[in-house]
């Protein structure tokens, strides 16, 4: 019988502490794009920090200056603790171990997604990071657009008529206004100290846009016809045109569960020192046999744009098509 209670007493126990561990995980914290890099002051120092700045940390596509996709913040192996563990992204460096690449998830708080890279010496660490370069800034990255859709959430913008006319919907701020609306094209703008944040909602034919290498040449001969419809520059006759000196970026992602072409690049209006980046989503609507365009074009001049930036994606990818 004392062996039984005994027994009973310990599972009682662990699942006790199962429970409390579970509790216990406090609220991550962090600005968005603000990374912890846990690494000793010798190999941030050298090589190994040289390769995590240039991989993980490098600029971002698209911005008239060099911006890094994440913001770092080193520290030391031994100051890892207490709230420096509340991070809500981490990267840790181990050396001395076998060289792997392991993914955590709320390990110190919640949400939070931590990466610890390995290896016996500075190169074997400095492969892992290479050879998990992509799936290391898409964890990290897919954790901050939801964090940023979170903070978005807390104050929608409610009274539009996007869902009636273009059949979708999506989360943006309380503080963009609808700027300019017809029938099939919205126009949606938000100031800011130095500028404005804006964003293009309409929607053109499949034929309108290639499936093939001609497909970065339809998006910018679209979006350069529609600048020249909806969106004036400060003088007569001018208005939005893509930059021809910065070359346009086309990739392929997911919005919706449906295939998108992503560009990114400059703008700039014809006859007029105005420009800033851009970022552009084609979604593929293949049921209403249409593309949905979504862009997000900043202006704000000395200022740096990449969160900026970060905040359309955020928006674009909250869009659900009917």
């Amino acid at each position: 019988m004392n062996k039984i209670l005994v027994l009973a007493i310990s599972v009682m126990t662990f699942i006790g502490c199962q429970s409390n561990n579970n509790v216990s995980l406090s609220p991550s914290s962090g600005n968005i794009n603000n990374l912890s890099v846990v690494v000793d002051n010798d190999l941030w120092e050298g090589s190994v920090g040289e390769s995590i700045r240039n991989v993980i940390g490098s600029p971002l596509y698209g911005l008239p200056q060099d911006e890094p996709l994440f913001t770092m913040r080193q520290m030391p192996t031994v100051v890892f603790s207490d709230f420096a563990r509340k991070n809500r992204t981490v990267l840790k460096i181990e050396k001395g171990k076998e060289a792997d690449t392991k993914f955590y998830e709320d390990t110190y708080a919640k949400p939070q997604k931590m990466v610890v890279v390995s290896g016996q010496t500075n190169q074997e660490i400095i492969n892992e990071i290479e050879t998990n370069a992509n799936k290391i800034i898409s964890i990290f990255k897919s954790e901050e657009i939801k964090e940023k859709q979170r903070r978005i959430s807390k104050s929608l913008h409610k009274i539009n008529n996007i869902e009636s006319v273009l059949g979708l919907t999506l989360d943006f701020p309380s503080a963009y206004r609808v700027a300019t609306e017809t029938d099939n094209f919205f126009w949606l703008r938000r100031d800011i100290k130095t500028g404005t944040l804006n964003i293009l909602l309409y929607e053109v034919p499949l034929s309108e846009i290639s499936d093939n290498d001609q497909a970065i040449n339809d998006v910018i001969k679209m979006r350069d016809s529609i600048g020249k419809l909806y969106v004036p520059g400060p003088l007569d006759g001018t208005y939005m045109i893509t930059e021809e000196a910065y070359t346009p970026f086309l990739s392929n992602t997911i919005i919706d569960n449906k295939p998108t072409y992503e560009t990114r690049s400059t703008w700039e209006v014809k006859d007029a020192y105005m420009a800033g980046p851009f970022l552009n989503y084609a979604i593929k609507d293949e049921i209403n046999q249409r593309y949905v365009i979504f862009e997000g074009f900043a202006f704000a001049p000395s200022v740096e744009k990449r969160d900026y930036m970060f905040e359309f994606e955020a928006i674009a990818k909250s869009i659900k098509i009917k």
